[in-house]
């Protein structure tokens, strides 16, 4: 089974997404849209992650999968940080619970600590509490940083509990020109076991040639290996530079040369695994 581990969906709107740069993504992206994409790519099923840092986008995405025969998952966003966090947990573990094992839930969550102006965000007390709450839930943290901020994310994994779940985001963003730095940082991110990593959003960073895309490629299979690495397409950003299935086939192109079982394991059965889901059919 192939699974794409990370892509969004969103209903557009400018005083949402002000972060969206590229004139391509500004309009409304649905599961009708993702299926047509998936379908033309080979991928059986996805993991949708948040787009908006709210409760509603959330719920949203939900109940999206809930009705898509494609989502498997919903990593979503929860205030991690406010002094109610662990009561609203509850309520969506409940929730969770009840539906027991029907596709389309809750399985992780993130925030959009790249985009904190403060570089240690990810390190303050009330954040580290919080995620410290999701210890025992089945939930992941996805990180998303950029290089700059990946030393602390180091720092804040060291301080939560050793057998929660983390998932890096894109890499953790590599900057060019410090490719380098970027490779140290991934390697002692990859030490610790409870760490596996998404290559997606690579080709938004580093762009769409193939040796800079496999470089990155090759660091973080060293690093991580193929049971801790997940391919995700980053839909419908990756658009902005390349089609869908281009990106697909890229990957494919890439881990070619591996063994089946270590294609099949960054293909999807990495995903499945650390999102709780390796029963998906």
């Amino acid at each position: 089974m192939v699974v794409d581990s990370h892509h969004h969906l969103w209903r557009y709107t400018d005083d949402e997404f002000g972060w969206i740069a590229d004139d391509c993504l500004r309009r409304d992206f649905n599961a009708g849209d993702l299926e047509r994409e998936i379908s033309s790519a080979g991928v059986d099923r996805t993991f949708v992650c948040e787009a908006r840092q709210c409760i509603e986008e959330t719920d949203t995405l939900l109940k999206t999968a809930e009705e898509s025969e494609a989502i498997a998952g919903v990593v979503g966003w929860l205030p991690i940080a406010a002094d109610d966090f662990g009561d609203l947990l509850e309520r969506y573990l409940a929730a969770k619970s009840a539906e027991g094992s029907k596709k389309g839930g809750l399985v992780g969550l993130r925030h959009v600590i790249q985009d904190e102006p403060d570089d240690e965000f990810i390190l303050r007390p009330d954040f580290m509490r919080g995620v410290r709450r999701l210890r025992g839930t089945g939930l992941v943290y996805d990180i998303l940083v950029f290089q700059r901020q990946l030393a602390n994310a180091i720092r804040f994994v060291d301080a939560q509990a050793d057998d929660q779940q983390f998932v890096l985001d894109h890499v953790g963003k590599p900057m060019p020109g410090r490719e380098g730095e970027w490779a140290e940082l991934v390697r002692e991110m990859a030490k610790r076991d409870n760490v596996a990593c998404k290559f997606s959003g690579v080709v938004t960073e580093v762009g769409t040639g193939f040796d800079s895309v496999r470089r990155v490629f090759d660091t973080v299979l060293e690093a991580f290996g193929p049971n801790r690495l997940m391919w995700g397409s980053d839909w419908p950003v990756v658009t902005a530079k390349m089609a869908y299935r281009d990106w697909k086939e890229l990957v494919d192109r890439l881990v070619s040369p591996l063994s089946e079982s270590e294609r099949m394991a960054i293909l999807g059965a990495t995903a499945a695994r650390v999102y709780g889901l390796e029963g998906m059919k």
